[in-house]
């Protein structure tokens, strides 16, 4: 199915269901929907809740998580992994919901076309609707990130490089301002800074709130992460950590040492 089939069965079963369905559960879907195509169309992704508030407009996340749980019920979302919070993120999955019966919609869209003066304007469409996949990126994948120029890399793909390039301009900045070698940093491949981005946005459901916190943290006056992320790479890994622990003070003359000495032997 494509977002036209999605968009078609989902108004199929709210016109059949209009008093189950009500602006929230159509809000939540076709976002859903619009993730799932920003992301090509994977099968499985990550739908952070406090993204998915933000951008409808919705306040209360009672009201959220019981609609979304409607959308389950009704099977046209599948809960592959359900957050625990509104601070954590689902993993969820579009459902082809074919069930519905579109013989009444179709009946009331049919009879309000006839009534309508038919245009002599003619609509060009766009055919092909596929993003944009990531093999297209293979190619840069051995290059040096930071010799990638930003209008070589797919359009849908520009949020992702753009905060790998500037997590590595921290990375490098941070190891200079140790006096630590560079060299592993700055011939770091393009995919060793652009996939770890990548996956915590699409798979671990990590957003752009999220990874702004952890720059900023990574570019305070907290000498202890400073020499323990220095990679997209570990970021990924330890971002959970960094940004739970980012306003608790670290007891650093405990740990000088023992990272002073992994910066030092960074490359």
């Amino acid at each position: 199915m494509n977002g036209y089939e999605f968009s078609r069965a989902w108004f199929d079963f709210s016109f059949n269901h209009s008093n189950k369905v009500k602006p929230i559960h159509t809000a939540i879907y076709f976002f859903a929907i619009e993730r799932c195509n920003r992301l090509g169309w994977k099968e499985t992704f990550g739908f952070p809740t406090d993204l998915a508030m933000e951008a409808l407009g919705i306040r209360n996340y009672k009201t959220y998580i019981r609609a979304l749980e409607d959308l389950v019920a009704w099977k046209f979302i599948k809960w592959i992994q359900k957050s625990k919070n509104q601070y954590t993120a689902n993993v969820i999955a579009l459902v082809k919901n074919t069930k519905a019966p579109p013989k009444a919609l179709d009946k009331a869209l049919s009879g309000q076309c006839i009534k309508q003066v038919r245009s002599i304007a003619s609509i060009d469409k766009q055919l092909n609707h596929k993003q944009i996949n990531l093999l297209n990126l293979k190619t840069f994948f051995k290059k040096e990130f930071l010799k990638v120029n930003r209008s070589e890399i797919p359009e849908n793909y520009l949020g992702y490089f753009d905060w790998a390039l500037k997590f590595q301009k921290l990375f490098l900045e941070n190891l200079k301002n140790k006096g630590a070698p560079t060299k592993k940093t700055e011939k770091a491949s393009f995919k060793e800074c652009f996939e770890p981005i990548r996956l915590m946005m699409e798979k671990d459901g990590v957003s752009q709130e999220q990874l702004l916190l952890a720059y900023e943290l990574l570019n305070g006056s907290d000498e202890f992460w400073k020499g323990i992320i220095l990679s997209t790479h570990k970021l990924r890994e330890k971002i959970g950590s960094l940004i739970a622990q980012g306003k608790k003070p670290v007891k650093i003359k405990t740990m000088d040492l023992q990272v002073q000495h992994k910066v030092q032997n960074y490359d």
